[in-house]
């Protein structure tokens, strides 16, 4: 595909860079698929304020698509990288057609923008599903990312997750938790404990004990550092602030849950508990006081956010229990790559061996 710019179809307008910090929180709200990847603190905390980029597609007056891109700078290889994760959030135009056009001319115009106008790698990480295997919609977009110069992100392996529809009464949802899941929670709603929902530092600070506590038990790296999500908390604005449970036995908390309610699909980011937690259950009670609170801010779905029964049967287990007899075992659609002519595939392949080294810096890209 050519290196120069694409016209969009006539009516859509691309803007990038004019929003405000409380302007972007704003646009965000409006799109069922927002997510926290895509708030102004998550990127501004990871990379700094100078390191992310604002994209808005408008279709008349209307905003009908936006995005955060994270920057990245690799000068020492003459290279600069774009990231989308979780984007770019599109809105609901009430036809499947009318979708497909607004994905298409928003990757188009991050396209024009990112790779041909200023000369970056971009690569895009589409909040979409395969769901399976003759799913129209993910054929459909698939076919647009091919067809507008994006393609797969080499050697990368398709990543897995539970969705949960958390839409019927909740009721109906515990019945259909996994049968030794359910006992599981049984178990711990008779062992009185205490739970404690908010969103509060002070919270995050307990949670950390224990997450660190988790960490050195199952011999697991951090892979992601916990602290930088509480400095995001900090910066997020009270509707996009991360719910916190903890669960406490005499005073002392033994299990701990992260989650967002943002959009209509509330995500799990994060889970830990230690040895009186392990026998108390608390994990358990505390998921499932969080697919309440979920459904009282009006999420619709539970994104039980990464599975690999392989690497981590543990994790799978429990969270497949939560899953049930409802939720559905999906791959995301994947990350892809879009790059000018100018940049050759060797390049791609280099950046890609030495982004992940770079996570501590402060421009990266990558999860």
């Amino acid at each position: 595909m050519s290196s120069n710019p694409i016209p969009l179809e006539d009516g859509y307008t691309a803007e990038f860079d004019k929003v405000s910090k409380s302007v972007w929180y704003n646009i965000i709200e409006q799109f069922p698929d927002t997510n926290i990847y895509q708030t102004w603190a998550y990127d501004a905390i990871r990379c700094g304020e100078d390191s992310i980029s604002h994209f808005i597609l408008r279709k008349a007056d209307k905003i009908v698509a936006a995005a955060q891109a994270r920057i990245a700078l690799l000068p020492s290889l003459g290279l600069g990288a774009a990231y989308v994760r979780w984007g770019p959030l599109l809105c609901q135009e009430g036809s499947q057609n009318a979708d497909s056009v607004v994905f298409r001319m928003a990757i188009r115009a991050l396209r024009n923008e990112y790779v041909c106008r200023r000369g970056l790698i971009l690569r895009i990480f589409p909040i979409m599903y395969e769901r399976n295997s003759n799913s129209d919609d993910s054929n459909l977009h698939l076919s647009t990312l091919l067809t507008e110069g994006y393609a797969p992100t080499p050697e990368e392996s398709s990543q897995r997750t539970l969705l949960l529809d958390i839409r019927p009464p909740i009721e109906e949802i515990r019945k259909n938790l996994k049968q030794k899941w359910r006992n599981c929670l049984n178990k711990a709603e008779r062992n009185q404990l205490e739970v404690i929902e908010g969103t509060e530092d002070i919270m995050f600070a307990d949670f950390i004990g224990l997450y660190r506590e988790l960490l050195k038990r199952k011999e697991f790296k951090e892979p992601n550092d916990i602290n930088k999500f509480r400095l995001i908390q900090r910066a997020l604005p009270g509707g996009f602030k991360m719910g916190l449970f903890l669960c406490r036995t005499n005073g002392q908390s033994s299990a701990g849950a992260i989650c967002t309610a943002i959009g209509e699909t509330g995500v799990y980011l994060f889970g830990a508990t230690n040895d009186q937690g392990m026998k108390n259950k608390g994990s358990y009670l505390l998921q499932w006081k969080a697919i309440q609170w979920m459904k009282k801010n009006g999420c619709r779905y539970y994104n039980l956010n990464g599975i690999n029964p392989i690497a981590n049967p543990g994790s799978y287990h429990f969270k497949s229990g939560i899953s049930g007899k409802s939720g559905k075992d999906i791959k995301y659609l994947g990350r892809f790559d879009c790059y000018s002519g100018a940049i050759s595939a060797s390049f791609v392949r280099i950046a890609n061996l030495v982004l992940p080294f770079l996570k501590n810096a402060k421009r990266y890209i990558g999860n």
